[in-house]
């Protein structure tokens, strides 16, 4: 957890919390040399500094060498709106190599002192910027980096630009911590963060997974609706668990066969199905309560125990519903084969032939 250090009476307030804190606190520093002596005083296990704003190499030597004597590391938190107005001329702007030129200077003072228990950002609120800072970073640093698009704003664009630049290196092998810079409650950033590491399979995932279909022709339900409904009620319990929800009963258990558990809606009723299996067929208004009565149970008794207890007769019920499904709305429910016997009899008919064998 990060805490600002801005003043005196912020470090005599880490004196409180760092004791009682279940996690490490890091201190910000952000202008003051002071500040930083004061928040190592307070016992932090961290220090972030950045560059462009503790610019006098003696106070910079300073500071890692206290934080050296007492075993704290620190982060080199280059920031693209604070440059060093020297670095931001010969560079032309807060390019990806004025970054980190600026984290190399920082460094090289560190290394004057025998510190090097440090990792580094250099982050942009420009998400390009920032993904080829970090790219060129990784080449030049051996040290562990730190990755986050800063100032990414209010929601939903916060977090689509953090997980455009977070995301992008993390696939590419780049990157040891981060954080989301949302202009929303904290608990914004952490959700945000978690959820990301799950979904690229770096964190085993600890809450809900809940997929969900856009919805089609075929949709029997408001899926929207339902798929609302369920998040709300499954959240609350907190299972590592993965749920579709699926607006049509011909499709919708294949695609999802990976879940763990989902619901598939049909006919006024909903097919409920464990790992592409169908185990029950409830009322259509019992669907999201169908969902979370069986994730408990898979959850107490484990998937084959709850395979086993499926009803007989579910399949067959299943199936049938499918059926009258694809007589009533049929297999082409979005009639792309009427469409592509249009195209066969239009004028240049082989040349569009030929562009959706390409686009095929």
């Amino acid at each position: 957890m990060r805490c600002t250090c801005n003043e005196v009476a912020a470090a005599e307030g880490l004196a409180q919390i760092v004791p009682r804190s279940p996690v490490p606190i890091v201190a910000d520093i952000h202008f003051h040399v002071e500040m930083a002596l004061a928040a190592l005083e307070a016992g932090v296990q961290g220090l972030r500094l950045n560059p462009g704003n503790l610019r006098k190499p003696e106070e910079i030597k300073l500071v890692a060498s206290e934080a050296r004597d007492r075993g704290v590391p620190i982060r080199i938190g280059v920031n693209a709106g604070s440059l060093h107005p020297d670095i931001y001329e010969r560079f032309g702007g807060a390019t990806p190599e004025a970054l980190v030129e600026s984290a190399r200077l920082e460094l090289a003072y560190f290394e004057e002192v025998g510190f090097d228990d440090v990792k580094i950002s250099v982050k942009a609120s420009s998400v390009a910027t920032m993904i080829a800072a970090y790219r060129l970073a990784s080449e030049t640093f051996e040290h562990p980096l730190h990755l986050g698009v800063t100032e990414a704003g209010p929601l939903p664009g916060g977090l689509l630009k953090g997980t455009a630049g977070i995301a992008t290196l993390l696939a590419e092998g780049i990157g040891d911590t981060l954080r989301y810079s949302l202009t929303a409650d904290p608990v914004e950033e952490a959700r945000a963060g978690r959820t990301l590491l799950e979904v690229l399979g770096l964190r085993e995932r600890k809450g809900l997974d809940l997929i969900a279909c856009p919805s089609c022709g075929r949709a029997e339900v408001d899926v929207i609706k339902v798929a609302n409904e369920a998040q709300t009620a499954l959240q609350a319990l907190n299972l590592p668990i993965q749920v579709a929800v699926m607006g049509c009963v011909v499709n919708g258990p294949g695609e999802a066969r990976h879940a763990d558990l989902g619901i598939a809606a049909g006919k006024k009723r909903g097919h409920l199905f464990i790992k592409g299996k169908i185990v029950r067929v409830v009322k259509e208004d019992e669907m999201v309560e169908a969902l979370v009565e069986e994730a408990k149970l898979i959850m107490a008794e484990g998937v084959e125990a709850r395979l086993a207890a499926r009803d007989q007769g579910a399949e067959a019920e299943a199936e049938a519903d499918r059926a009258l499904l694809l007589d009533d709305r049929g297999a082409d429910v979005n009639h792309a084969s009427e469409r592509i016997e249009k195209i066969r009899r239009a004028p240049r008919a082989k040349s569009v032939l030929a562009q959706l064998e390409i686009l095929q």
